[in-house]
């Protein structure tokens, strides 16, 4: 059966908006599993899944302003083109106080979101990989690259990465020579999540924060359908968790590396509910 081609229930229309979403279904640098390029639209279809109304926390997404603005037209360009396009128009709704909300594709479009934003904000990485390359596949925009890249953007201090459990011995050296701050999957199953929270708040303190969720960190129990999945990660609800704790900080988000080709749907219904729920945390904050 297809639905409309908008995210349920974010019937807004732009000017009384609060929350835009916007899809950004780049697919240039895959290392592994093609197919993030058909997430906005998969991530979109599932949300008519879902009741407008939240038992868990008895919010009414029908209450709040959310509008689809839709995809950017990304199809043809490379990273780097890419990169400013997003930048360019998550600066137009910042310009116009909106919270903005990109749906990947790929990692790399992070960069493009966080650019268009003051170098003093923070953002928080939940990621299976580091994503800390220099360079890779000759390109400095790969989605590898994704947090070497923010962290030429803004303080390497405002930083902080959750849910690792992936990367070369390279990187985990750069990173702890960068001082980045972050708690491996390991450290967050053996203490719980909450006390990985306490900390990265200790760490981030009362800064604004850019959530970016890689769904690898989710185990691929949970979310088969990711483009690089890695054991050992942590469930919806330790994410629930996360974003819940920080809702009141957040400034922009986006959800990335969901390839539908994987699985049977499961990924994109768990996105698409992943979204609704930050929509709901953020507001009522």
């Amino acid at each position: 059966m297809n639905f409309p081609n908008f995210f349920a229930d974010a019937e807004s229309d732009f000017n009384n908006a609060k929350f835009v979403l916007f899809g950004v279904p780049h697919e240039k640098t895959p290392s592994f599993r093609y197919g993030t390029g058909k997430a906005p639209k998969e991530i979109r279809q599932a949300s008519w899944n879902f009741e407008t109304y939240d038992l868990r926390t008895g919010i009414d997404l029908k209450d709040i302003q959310v509008h689809d603005y839709g995809n950017l037209d990304v199809d043809n360009i490379g990273s780097e083109e890419m990169v400013e396009k997003v930048k360019d128009f998550t600066s137009s709704l910042l310009a116009e106080n909106k919270f903005p909300i990109a749906i990947g594709g790929e990692h790399s479009i992070t960069l493009g979101v966080v650019k268009a934003f003051p170098n003093d904000i923070a953002v928080l990485f939940l990621d299976a990989h580091m994503d800390f390359r220099e360079r890779y596949e000759n390109d400095v925009n790969n989605h590898a690259c994704t947090m070497r890249r923010v962290a030429d953007h803004i303080k390497r201090k405002n930083i902080a990465v959750l849910g690792v459990r992936s990367a070369e011995k390279e990187e985990f050296d750069s990173v702890r020579e960068f001082g980045i701050f972050y708690c491996d999957a390991f450290s967050i199953q053996k203490a719980g999540v909450s006390e990985a929270i306490q900390k990265t708040k200790e760490h981030l303190k009362e800064k604004k924060i850019y959530l970016t969720l890689d769904i690898d960190v989710i185990d691929p129990a949970y979310a088969p359908g990711a483009s690089t999945p890695e054991p050992f990660g942590l469930t919806p609800f330790d994410i629930l968790e996360i974003i819940e704790a920080f809702s009141p900080q957040l400034i922009g988000f986006d959800i990335v590396e969901v390839c539908p080709p994987y699985d049977n749907g499961e990924t994109a219904l768990l996105a698409a509910k992943l979204l609704r729920s930050l929509i709901g945390a953020v507001w009522s904050r």
